[in-house]
């Protein structure tokens, strides 16, 4: 006969047997929900269940999703806005901040708005708003976006001009319908007419403070100028039909910089939460809307931003947000700390995982998978509307999309020494998705022709491209060696890495063998 043997054991080491541990993943039931009335994902990583997003049973509809760069960002809310479609019927509308989704939108029959490429928006467009409310959402972003809120002078001069604007236009501050007396809608002032509003007070000679005056118009200026008047003509645009046309993305990259932007993506902010609000609940089912901000940190950042009201309110309408970023860091904590759902692809810095591992109470073990996720991976977390015995946070094995997943690797080995070779800890490789390495060079000014040659070099070497190689050939078609150094850095590669890959490059064109390579110095 067997004895039995009592032992002592800490609960640390009875945590390590299975047996004894729930698995970390929602009951089937909380995954499988109804197919057509829900978002299919991907099947989980422990026990493959197929993973089905409805917001049902969560306490928003509002997404996150925060990755490294080439993790597969974009092509999951490209995937999601596909299946929100059919499913639900949802419209789209992206705010797009470097132009990623543009290609993709037009393939898919949707409408693009390129500003500062032949569209306007007038900052002063009610899009059926009180006067009166829009002129306080003209101020507040300005705020946002500059400095003005540290001179109020400045800022009261400004209000008052945009007032005069409305009034000399014929529109009543209150009313949010204004016509003429033929029965024909008013149509708006620009910000031009708040211009002439300031300079004619300033001529008048009658204002105590005319440096006051003078700084006041020439913060207006700087959107008022020829070939940078982008928000002081008559919109281009249909404010009243952008929630209800389908896809819709607002091509931003047009712009000069980051304050254009800004002010376009928070004006259409603004726009569209009063659609929200005026159109209402109704009885369907699903999302009637999803609004997209991808690395709109400017607004996705700040506490006064639209983006937090949408969050607050957007159950209530059926309107859902999609806040995609690589850093969660740039994410206001008013919308991080209150989406239903948390997508967490590959994440680098081990601050960015505390940041996440404190504000969603995801456990160690989470954490350790977190940080070895592949490209198109993720940990999904999810805020439930009761409390559960089960654990919120769990892995989705693969996104599977609406087309496959291209996946792209570079190998590492020929920047790594002897003995970082050895080192079984030590990465040889990364990989990123082809549509986020498309994304990037894009963003660093480089044309589709060397683009397509580079995603050709990886198709030739079944999908694998030695990182000097990678280097010297980006290098050869003129993108400047700091916009390198973040594409590396952004996608895993650490910095000491970086400074061997440059030094192999440079000896690389230069002809010269691995044992006369010194270290360079990498530029700032």
């Amino acid at each position: 006969m067997g004895r039995m043997k009592l032992s002592h054991l800490f609960n640390k080491d009875l945590a390590k047997r299975n047996i004894f541990v729930r698995p970390p993943e929602p009951p089937e039931e909380y995954l499988m929900n109804d197919p057509v009335n829900s978002i299919y994902i991907g099947r989980t990583k422990i026990f493959h269940v197929p993973f089905y997003w409805t917001f049902q049973r969560i306490t928003n509809p509002h997404i996150c999703v925060v990755g490294i760069t080439g993790a597969g960002k974009s092509y999951f809310v490209k995937t999601f806005l596909t299946r929100a479609s059919f499913v639900w019927g949802t419209n789209a509308f992206i705010i797009d901040w470097a132009g990623e989704y543009k290609e993709w939108v037009k393939q898919t029959g949707g409408q693009v708005i390129s500003l500062g490429k032949g569209s306007y928006i007038n900052l002063l467009d009610t899009g059926g708003m009180k006067p009166n409310d829009r002129v306080k959402q003209i101020i507040r972003t300005l705020e946002i976006l500059t400095d003005i809120g540290r001179y109020p002078e400045q800022k009261r001069l400004t209000e008052q001009a945009c007032e005069r604007a409305y009034v000399q236009a014929g529109f009543k501050m209150d009313k949010k319908i204004q016509r003429d007396r033929s029965g024909s809608q008013l149509p708006p002032p620009t910000l031009r007419d708040v211009q002439h509003s300031l300079e004619e007070q300033l001529s008048a000679g009658t204002y105590e403070f005319p440096a006051e005056l003078e700084n006041a118009i020439y913060r207006v200026k700087q959107f008022t100028r020829e070939g940078e008047d982008y928000f002081a003509q008559q919109s281009t645009v249909n404010l009243e039909k952008l929630t209800n046309v389908g896809l819709v993305d607002l091509d931003l990259s047009g712009l000069p910089d980051e304050v254009f932007r800004g002010l376009a993506g928070l004006s259409m902010l603004q726009f569209l939460k009063e659609k929200m609000r005026e159109a209402g609940w109704s009885s369907t089912k699903g999302l009637k809307l999803m609004i997209v901000l991808d690395e709109a940190w400017k607004i996705a950042k700040d506490d006064n931003s639209d983006a937090v009201m949408i969050v607050r309110e957007g159950r209530k309408y059926q309107f859902g947000l999609i806040v995609a970023s690589q850093n969660p860091t740039d994410i206001s904590e008013a919308i991080f700390s209150n989406v239903g759902t948390t997508f967490i692809l590959r994440v680098k810095f081990e601050r960015f995982l505390d940041y996440l591992q404190s504000t969603l109470n995801f456990s160690d073990y989470m954490r350790g998978e977190i940080g070895k996720l592949g490209v198109g991976q993720c940990a999904v977390n999810m805020a439930f509307q009761t409390t559960t015995e089960f654990s919120e946070t769990f892995l989705i094995d693969k996104v599977d999309g609406e087309e496959p997943l291209q996946e792209l690797f570079l190998d590492l080995e020929s920047a790594l020494s002897d003995e970082e070779k050895r080192d079984e800890f030590m990465a040889k490789v990364v990989s990123f998705e082809r549509g986020e390495l498309k994304k990037k060079l894009l963003s660093f000014g480089l044309d589709n022709v060397h683009i397509e040659e580079i995603i050709g070099l990886f198709g030739k070497k079944n999908n694998h491209v030695d990182v000097v190689s990678f280097v010297v050939l980006l290098e050869r078609y003129g993108l400047a060696r700091n916009s390198i150094t973040s594409f590396l850095k952004d996608v895993g590669i650490d910095d000491s890495t970086v400074i061997n890959i440059f030094s192999k490059s440079d000896f690389k064109k230069l002809g010269i063998e691995d044992r006369d390579i010194t270290q360079v110095i990498l530029e700032e």
